[in-house]
Protein backbone atom coordinates (compact mmCIF):
# COMPACT_ATOMS: atom_id res chain seq x y z
CA UNK A 1 0.00 0.00 0.00
CA UNK A 2 3.11 2.51 0.72
CA UNK A 3 4.67 1.32 -2.34
CA UNK A 4 1.10 2.61 -4.45
CA UNK A 5 1.18 6.07 -2.35
CA UNK A 6 5.51 6.64 -3.81
CA UNK A 7 4.87 5.24 -7.60
CA UNK A 8 1.59 7.46 -7.69
CA UNK A 9 2.75 10.96 -5.62
CA UNK A 10 6.19 10.10 -8.37
CA UNK A 11 3.48 10.11 -11.32
CA UNK A 12 2.13 13.35 -10.32
CA UNK A 13 5.71 15.21 -9.65
CA UNK A 14 6.48 13.54 -13.34
CA UNK A 15 3.07 14.98 -14.67
CA UNK A 16 3.97 18.35 -12.96
CA UNK A 17 7.44 18.55 -14.48
CA UNK A 18 6.09 17.63 -18.10
CA UNK A 19 3.49 20.50 -17.54
CA UNK A 20 5.75 22.76 -16.51
CA UNK A 21 6.88 23.93 -20.49
CA UNK A 22 3.34 24.12 -21.95
CA UNK A 23 2.72 26.61 -18.44
CA UNK A 24 5.80 28.70 -19.50
CA UNK A 25 4.79 29.02 -23.07
CA UNK A 26 1.38 30.53 -22.16
CA UNK A 27 3.12 32.88 -19.41
CA UNK A 28 5.35 33.93 -22.39
CA UNK A 29 3.01 34.33 -25.32
CA UNK A 30 -0.03 35.55 -23.27
CA UNK A 31 0.50 36.69 -19.70
CA UNK A 32 3.85 38.66 -19.63
CA UNK A 33 1.90 41.17 -23.10
CA UNK A 34 -1.33 41.26 -20.48
CA UNK A 35 1.01 42.13 -17.52
CA UNK A 36 3.14 44.30 -19.91
CA UNK A 37 -0.08 46.43 -21.06
CA UNK A 38 -0.84 46.75 -17.26
CA UNK A 39 2.58 48.37 -16.54
CA UNK A 40 2.31 50.32 -19.22
CA UNK A 41 -1.26 51.38 -18.60
CA UNK A 42 -0.19 53.30 -14.95
CA UNK A 43 2.74 55.27 -16.40
CA UNK A 44 2.99 58.26 -17.64
CA UNK A 45 4.92 57.29 -21.00
CA UNK A 46 5.10 57.97 -24.44
CA UNK A 47 5.88 56.01 -27.26
CA UNK A 48 9.55 57.48 -27.54
CA UNK A 49 10.17 56.67 -23.88
CA UNK A 50 10.07 52.97 -24.76
CA UNK A 51 13.63 53.92 -25.43
CA UNK A 52 15.91 55.54 -22.50
CA UNK A 53 17.65 59.21 -23.60
CA UNK A 54 20.72 58.82 -25.36
CA UNK A 55 23.05 61.04 -26.99
CA UNK A 56 23.00 61.74 -30.61
CA UNK A 57 25.84 63.44 -32.50
CA UNK A 58 27.20 64.39 -35.48
CA UNK A 59 30.79 64.88 -36.82
CA UNK A 60 32.78 66.67 -39.12
CA UNK A 61 36.34 67.63 -39.65
CA UNK A 62 38.28 70.48 -42.12
CA UNK A 63 41.47 71.47 -42.58
CA UNK A 64 42.01 74.91 -41.78
CA UNK A 65 44.21 77.62 -43.33
CA UNK A 66 46.90 77.04 -41.28
CA UNK A 67 46.56 73.05 -42.06
CA UNK A 68 45.40 72.66 -39.06
CA UNK A 69 42.30 69.93 -38.14
CA UNK A 70 39.45 71.44 -37.14
CA UNK A 71 36.98 68.81 -35.56
CA UNK A 72 33.17 69.32 -35.21
CA UNK A 73 30.74 67.98 -32.89
CA UNK A 74 27.28 68.38 -32.77
CA UNK A 75 25.63 66.81 -29.96
CA UNK A 76 22.21 66.82 -28.53
CA UNK A 77 20.17 64.45 -26.06
CA UNK A 78 17.25 62.71 -27.66
CA UNK A 79 14.79 62.85 -25.27
CA UNK A 80 12.86 66.84 -24.39
CA UNK A 81 12.51 66.01 -20.91
CA UNK A 82 15.11 63.51 -19.47
CA UNK A 83 18.21 64.13 -18.35
CA UNK A 84 21.69 62.06 -19.25
CA UNK A 85 24.17 61.59 -16.70
CA UNK A 86 27.43 61.91 -17.10
CA UNK A 87 28.32 61.83 -20.75
CA UNK A 88 31.66 61.02 -21.94
CA UNK A 89 32.79 60.90 -25.36
CA UNK A 90 35.61 58.88 -26.56
CA UNK A 91 37.15 58.59 -30.48
CA UNK A 92 40.59 57.50 -31.75
CA UNK A 93 42.89 60.14 -32.42
CA UNK A 94 45.38 58.88 -35.70
CA UNK A 95 48.94 58.51 -35.67
CA UNK A 96 50.15 62.10 -36.87
CA UNK A 97 47.59 63.97 -35.39
CA UNK A 98 48.34 65.65 -32.12
CA UNK A 99 46.12 68.10 -29.98
CA UNK A 100 46.09 71.70 -30.41
CA UNK A 101 43.07 73.51 -28.95
CA UNK A 102 41.11 71.27 -26.34
CA UNK A 103 38.61 72.21 -23.96
CA UNK A 104 39.42 71.63 -20.04
CA UNK A 105 37.17 69.12 -20.51
CA UNK A 106 38.66 67.15 -23.18
CA UNK A 107 42.35 65.01 -23.06
CA UNK A 108 44.29 62.77 -25.40
CA UNK A 109 46.16 59.67 -24.27
CA UNK A 110 47.47 56.59 -25.95
CA UNK A 111 45.67 57.61 -29.25
CA UNK A 112 42.40 58.23 -27.75
CA UNK A 113 40.41 61.46 -27.12
CA UNK A 114 38.10 61.56 -24.02
CA UNK A 115 35.67 64.38 -23.38
CA UNK A 116 33.64 64.54 -20.04
CA UNK A 117 30.95 66.49 -20.89
CA UNK A 118 28.94 66.27 -17.67
CA UNK A 119 25.33 66.16 -17.20
CA UNK A 120 22.89 67.14 -20.17
CA UNK A 121 19.56 67.91 -19.36
CA UNK A 122 16.26 67.03 -21.41
CA UNK A 123 16.63 68.90 -24.91
CA UNK A 124 20.50 69.89 -24.91
CA UNK A 125 22.00 70.53 -27.60
CA UNK A 126 25.65 71.74 -27.67
CA UNK A 127 28.93 71.78 -29.85
CA UNK A 128 32.40 70.75 -29.00
CA UNK A 129 35.24 72.35 -31.66
CA UNK A 130 38.75 70.74 -31.26
CA UNK A 131 41.67 71.83 -33.02
CA UNK A 132 44.76 69.04 -34.04
CA UNK A 133 48.09 70.24 -35.37
CA UNK A 134 49.54 67.72 -38.52
CA UNK A 135 53.30 66.00 -38.07
CA UNK A 136 55.77 66.94 -39.88
CA UNK A 137 55.48 64.98 -42.97
CA UNK A 138 52.10 63.94 -42.33
CA UNK A 139 49.17 64.95 -44.58
CA UNK A 140 46.32 66.93 -42.92
CA UNK A 141 43.49 66.14 -45.17
CA UNK A 142 44.19 62.22 -45.09
CA UNK A 143 44.31 62.84 -41.16
CA UNK A 144 41.20 64.72 -41.37
CA UNK A 145 39.28 62.23 -43.41
CA UNK A 146 40.49 59.77 -40.88
CA UNK A 147 39.26 61.40 -37.61
CA UNK A 148 35.81 61.89 -39.56
CA UNK A 149 35.33 58.13 -40.46
CA UNK A 150 36.57 57.16 -36.61
CA UNK A 151 33.69 56.09 -35.23
CA UNK A 152 32.84 58.20 -31.86
CA UNK A 153 31.46 56.62 -28.69
CA UNK A 154 29.28 58.79 -26.18
CA UNK A 155 28.32 56.75 -23.27
CA UNK A 156 26.17 58.34 -20.30
CA UNK A 157 23.35 57.08 -17.27
CA UNK A 158 19.47 57.55 -18.47
CA UNK A 159 16.76 56.06 -16.67
CA UNK A 160 13.86 54.76 -18.91
CA UNK A 161 10.93 56.35 -18.08
CA UNK A 162 8.94 52.97 -18.45
CA UNK A 163 10.89 51.27 -15.80
CA UNK A 164 11.54 54.32 -13.14
CA UNK A 165 8.90 56.77 -12.36
CA UNK A 166 5.86 56.72 -10.23
CA UNK A 167 2.40 54.58 -11.23
CA UNK A 168 0.14 57.19 -11.51
CA UNK A 169 -4.01 56.88 -12.66
CA UNK A 170 -3.34 59.83 -14.97
CA UNK A 171 -3.55 58.04 -18.29
CA UNK A 172 -7.05 56.72 -16.89
CA UNK A 173 -8.15 60.22 -16.39
CA UNK A 174 -6.92 61.78 -19.49
CA UNK A 175 -9.11 59.03 -21.10
CA UNK A 176 -12.40 58.95 -19.14
CA UNK A 177 -12.25 62.81 -19.60
CA UNK A 178 -11.86 62.87 -23.47
CA UNK A 179 -15.18 64.22 -24.89
CA UNK A 180 -15.54 61.56 -27.27
CA UNK A 181 -15.21 58.48 -24.35
CA UNK A 182 -18.09 57.18 -23.50
CA UNK A 183 -19.87 58.03 -27.17
CA UNK A 184 -16.92 55.29 -28.28
CA UNK A 185 -17.76 53.07 -25.49
CA UNK A 186 -21.81 53.20 -26.39
CA UNK A 187 -20.46 52.50 -30.24
CA UNK A 188 -18.30 49.41 -29.22
CA UNK A 189 -21.22 47.85 -27.52
CA UNK A 190 -23.67 48.49 -29.96
CA UNK A 191 -21.27 47.21 -32.48
CA UNK A 192 -20.69 44.14 -30.78
CA UNK A 193 -24.11 43.39 -29.60
CA UNK A 194 -25.71 43.69 -32.26
CA UNK A 195 -22.91 42.32 -34.52
CA UNK A 196 -22.79 38.93 -32.43
CA UNK A 197 -27.02 38.66 -32.42
CA UNK A 198 -26.98 39.30 -36.76
CA UNK A 199 -23.99 36.66 -36.89
CA UNK A 200 -26.34 34.23 -34.67
CA UNK A 201 -28.81 34.68 -36.87
CA UNK A 202 -27.88 34.13 -39.92
CA UNK A 203 -25.47 31.11 -38.66
CA UNK A 204 -28.87 29.72 -37.23
CA UNK A 205 -30.79 30.41 -40.32
CA UNK A 206 -27.51 29.17 -42.79
CA UNK A 207 -27.57 25.83 -40.75
CA UNK A 208 -31.28 25.12 -40.76
CA UNK A 209 -31.25 25.65 -44.83
CA UNK A 210 -28.44 23.71 -45.31
CA UNK A 211 -29.87 20.61 -42.77
CA UNK A 212 -32.07 19.61 -45.34
CA UNK A 213 -31.13 16.88 -48.10
CA UNK A 214 -31.01 17.80 -51.16
CA UNK A 215 -28.46 17.83 -54.36
CA UNK A 216 -25.72 20.48 -54.16
CA UNK A 217 -25.80 20.74 -50.60
CA UNK A 218 -21.98 19.67 -49.77
CA UNK A 219 -20.89 22.44 -52.68
CA UNK A 220 -23.45 24.88 -50.92
CA UNK A 221 -21.80 24.28 -47.58
CA UNK A 222 -18.62 25.20 -48.80
CA UNK A 223 -19.52 27.85 -50.70
CA UNK A 224 -21.03 29.64 -46.98
CA UNK A 225 -17.41 29.27 -45.79
CA UNK A 226 -16.00 31.98 -47.99
CA UNK A 227 -16.45 34.94 -46.16
CA UNK A 228 -14.83 33.48 -43.17
CA UNK A 229 -11.49 32.14 -45.09
CA UNK A 230 -11.19 34.79 -47.36
CA UNK A 231 -8.41 36.96 -46.32
CA UNK A 232 -10.15 40.21 -44.35
CA UNK A 233 -8.30 42.58 -46.40
CA UNK A 234 -9.49 41.76 -49.80
CA UNK A 235 -13.68 41.29 -48.48
CA UNK A 236 -13.34 44.80 -46.77
CA UNK A 237 -11.36 45.98 -49.62
CA UNK A 238 -14.20 44.44 -51.86
CA UNK A 239 -16.90 46.14 -49.86
CA UNK A 240 -15.50 49.28 -49.58
CA UNK A 241 -15.50 49.21 -53.88
CA UNK A 242 -19.66 47.55 -53.57
CA UNK A 243 -20.40 50.55 -51.50
CA UNK A 244 -18.40 53.46 -53.11
CA UNK A 245 -20.85 56.45 -53.76
CA UNK A 246 -19.20 57.59 -57.29
CA UNK A 247 -18.43 54.58 -58.94
CA UNK A 248 -20.22 51.23 -56.44
CA UNK A 249 -22.44 48.60 -57.90
CA UNK A 250 -24.62 48.98 -54.98
CA UNK A 251 -25.66 52.89 -55.91
CA UNK A 252 -25.70 52.62 -59.36
CA UNK A 253 -28.31 49.54 -58.80
CA UNK A 254 -30.19 51.53 -56.11
CA UNK A 255 -30.42 54.42 -58.13
CA UNK A 256 -30.73 52.90 -61.71
CA UNK A 257 -34.09 51.34 -60.35
CA UNK A 258 -35.68 53.79 -58.23
CA UNK A 259 -34.54 52.49 -54.67
CA UNK A 260 -32.40 55.88 -53.93
CA UNK A 261 -32.88 59.25 -55.60
CA UNK A 262 -28.75 60.01 -54.99
CA UNK A 263 -26.12 58.02 -54.26
CA UNK A 264 -25.36 56.93 -51.02
CA UNK A 265 -22.31 56.95 -48.54
CA UNK A 266 -22.68 53.77 -46.62
CA UNK A 267 -19.19 53.63 -45.07
CA UNK A 268 -18.93 57.71 -44.85
CA UNK A 269 -22.58 58.94 -43.50
CA UNK A 270 -22.45 59.01 -39.76
CA UNK A 271 -26.55 58.93 -39.42
CA UNK A 272 -29.84 59.90 -42.25
CA UNK A 273 -33.39 60.56 -41.16
CA UNK A 274 -35.55 57.80 -41.69
CA UNK A 275 -39.37 58.51 -41.17
CA UNK A 276 -40.84 55.68 -39.54
CA UNK A 277 -44.82 55.71 -38.20
CA UNK A 278 -44.89 59.68 -38.03
CA UNK A 279 -41.58 60.04 -36.54
CA UNK A 280 -38.09 61.11 -38.15
CA UNK A 281 -35.02 59.36 -36.24
CA UNK A 282 -31.27 59.19 -37.08
CA UNK A 283 -30.42 56.11 -38.26
CA UNK A 284 -26.47 55.30 -37.60
CA UNK A 285 -25.61 54.21 -41.54
CA UNK A 286 -21.82 53.96 -41.24
CA UNK A 287 -22.10 51.94 -38.09
CA UNK A 288 -25.06 49.48 -39.45
CA UNK A 289 -22.72 48.81 -42.39
CA UNK A 290 -19.87 47.93 -40.40
CA UNK A 291 -21.98 45.89 -38.53
CA UNK A 292 -24.10 44.35 -41.38
CA UNK A 293 -20.07 43.27 -42.49
CA UNK A 294 -19.25 41.60 -39.06
CA UNK A 295 -22.24 39.48 -39.24
CA UNK A 296 -21.70 38.95 -42.77
CA UNK A 297 -18.22 37.97 -42.48
CA UNK A 298 -18.61 35.69 -39.02
CA UNK A 299 -21.69 33.92 -39.71
CA UNK A 300 -19.99 31.17 -40.78
CA UNK A 301 -18.44 29.75 -37.56
CA UNK A 302 -21.67 29.64 -36.22
CA UNK A 303 -23.32 27.68 -39.04
CA UNK A 304 -20.59 25.41 -38.38
CA UNK A 305 -20.97 24.73 -34.68
CA UNK A 306 -25.34 24.62 -35.16
CA UNK A 307 -25.15 22.44 -38.20
CA UNK A 308 -22.91 19.97 -36.17
CA UNK A 309 -25.57 20.36 -33.67
CA UNK A 310 -28.55 20.04 -35.81
CA UNK A 311 -26.67 16.63 -37.45
CA UNK A 312 -26.67 15.37 -33.57
CA UNK A 313 -30.08 15.92 -32.84
CA UNK A 314 -32.76 12.49 -32.58
CA UNK A 315 -34.89 12.24 -35.20
CA UNK A 316 -37.82 10.64 -33.41
CA UNK A 317 -38.35 13.41 -31.56
CA UNK A 318 -39.33 15.17 -34.84
CA UNK A 319 -41.09 12.08 -36.12
CA UNK A 320 -43.58 12.49 -33.00
CA UNK A 321 -43.99 16.12 -33.52
CA UNK A 322 -44.83 15.01 -37.00
CA UNK A 323 -47.34 12.09 -35.53
CA UNK A 324 -49.16 14.75 -33.29
CA UNK A 325 -49.45 17.21 -35.79
CA UNK A 326 -47.03 19.80 -35.23
CA UNK A 327 -46.06 22.74 -37.45
CA UNK A 328 -42.85 23.47 -38.64
CA UNK A 329 -42.27 26.79 -36.24
CA UNK A 330 -43.64 24.45 -33.49
CA UNK A 331 -41.21 21.87 -34.12
CA UNK A 332 -38.41 25.05 -34.49
CA UNK A 333 -39.66 26.68 -30.95
CA UNK A 334 -40.28 23.23 -29.10
CA UNK A 335 -37.55 20.67 -29.97
CA UNK A 336 -34.63 22.57 -31.72
CA UNK A 337 -34.47 25.68 -30.42
CA UNK A 338 -33.98 23.89 -26.55
CA UNK A 339 -31.52 21.75 -28.41
CA UNK A 340 -28.98 24.62 -29.32
CA UNK A 341 -29.66 27.06 -26.43
CA UNK A 342 -26.25 25.69 -25.10
CA UNK A 343 -24.33 25.55 -28.36
CA UNK A 344 -25.94 29.46 -29.02
CA UNK A 345 -24.77 30.48 -25.84
CA UNK A 346 -21.75 29.22 -25.95
CA UNK A 347 -20.89 31.00 -29.68
CA UNK A 348 -22.26 34.49 -28.04
CA UNK A 349 -19.89 34.40 -25.31
CA UNK A 350 -17.22 33.71 -27.94
CA UNK A 351 -18.60 35.94 -30.74
CA UNK A 352 -18.99 38.78 -27.72
CA UNK A 353 -15.44 38.70 -27.14
CA UNK A 354 -13.99 38.36 -30.52
CA UNK A 355 -16.65 41.19 -31.73
CA UNK A 356 -15.48 43.46 -28.68
CA UNK A 357 -11.86 42.96 -29.53
CA UNK A 358 -12.63 43.57 -33.81
CA UNK A 359 -9.97 46.37 -35.11
CA UNK A 360 -9.03 45.35 -38.43
CA UNK A 361 -12.80 45.36 -39.98
CA UNK A 362 -13.58 48.84 -38.97
CA UNK A 363 -10.01 50.11 -39.10
CA UNK A 364 -10.52 48.72 -42.97
CA UNK A 365 -13.77 50.05 -44.12
CA UNK A 366 -13.97 53.17 -42.43
CA UNK A 367 -10.62 53.90 -40.56
CA UNK A 368 -13.18 54.71 -37.25
CA UNK A 369 -14.44 57.67 -39.10
CA UNK A 370 -18.48 58.35 -39.56
CA UNK A 371 -19.39 57.14 -35.64
CA UNK A 372 -17.79 53.91 -36.02
CA UNK A 373 -14.63 54.47 -33.44
CA UNK A 374 -14.73 51.51 -31.22
CA UNK A 375 -12.18 51.06 -28.10
CA UNK A 376 -9.48 48.87 -30.43
CA UNK A 377 -9.15 51.77 -32.70
CA UNK A 378 -8.96 54.49 -29.56
CA UNK A 379 -6.08 52.44 -28.50
CA UNK A 380 -4.30 52.73 -31.99
CA UNK A 381 -4.88 56.47 -32.09
CA UNK A 382 -3.80 56.76 -28.49
CA UNK A 383 -0.85 54.48 -28.79
CA UNK A 384 0.51 55.16 -32.12
CA UNK A 385 -1.56 58.18 -33.92
CA UNK A 386 -1.10 60.53 -30.46
CA UNK A 387 2.43 58.47 -29.49
CA UNK A 388 0.73 58.18 -25.82
CA UNK A 389 1.34 54.72 -25.67
CA UNK A 390 0.08 54.83 -21.83
CA UNK A 391 -3.31 56.51 -22.67
CA UNK A 392 -3.70 53.59 -25.41
CA UNK A 393 -2.87 51.02 -22.70
CA UNK A 394 -5.14 52.41 -20.55
CA UNK A 395 -7.87 51.77 -23.09
CA UNK A 396 -6.94 48.55 -23.68
CA UNK A 397 -7.13 47.94 -19.83
CA UNK A 398 -10.81 49.44 -19.85
CA UNK A 399 -11.49 46.98 -22.67
CA UNK A 400 -10.19 44.36 -20.41
CA UNK A 401 -12.04 45.09 -17.57
CA UNK A 402 -15.59 45.18 -19.54
CA UNK A 403 -14.87 41.88 -21.42
CA UNK A 404 -13.77 40.67 -17.26
CA UNK A 405 -16.90 41.84 -16.06
CA UNK A 406 -18.77 40.26 -18.85
CA UNK A 407 -17.40 36.63 -18.69
CA UNK A 408 -18.03 37.23 -14.67
CA UNK A 409 -21.88 37.75 -15.02
CA UNK A 410 -21.61 35.00 -18.26
CA UNK A 411 -20.82 32.39 -16.34
CA UNK A 412 -22.94 33.15 -13.07
CA UNK A 413 -26.20 34.04 -14.90
CA UNK A 414 -25.50 31.04 -17.40
CA UNK A 415 -27.34 27.88 -16.17
CA UNK A 416 -24.82 25.62 -15.64
CA UNK A 417 -26.59 22.40 -17.65
CA UNK A 418 -27.00 24.21 -20.71
CA UNK A 419 -23.38 25.12 -21.19
CA UNK A 420 -22.25 21.78 -21.02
Amino acid sequence: MARSRTIRAQEARLAYWMLLPPVLIVAAVVLFPVAANFWIAFKPVELPDLRPPAPLWRESADVGADARIEVLYRMRNSAADQPILEVVLTDAVPEGAAPAELPDACMVEAGMLTCRLGDWEGGHRDQLDLTFSAAAGADPDALAQAMEESEALFTGEAANPLLTGPFTLDNFRTVVNQREFWDVMWITIVYTVFGTLGALILGLFAAQLLNSSFRGRTLLRGLFLFPYVSPVIAVAFTWVFFLDPFSGVVNALTVHYGVADAPVNFLGERSVPISFLGLTIQFPLALATVIAFEAWRYFPLSFLFILARLQALPQDLYEAAEVDGATPLQKFRYITLPQLIGILLILFMLRFIWTFNKFDDIFLLTGGAAGTRTLTVNVYEQGFALLNLGAGAAVAVITFAVLAVFMVAYFLLTPKQETT
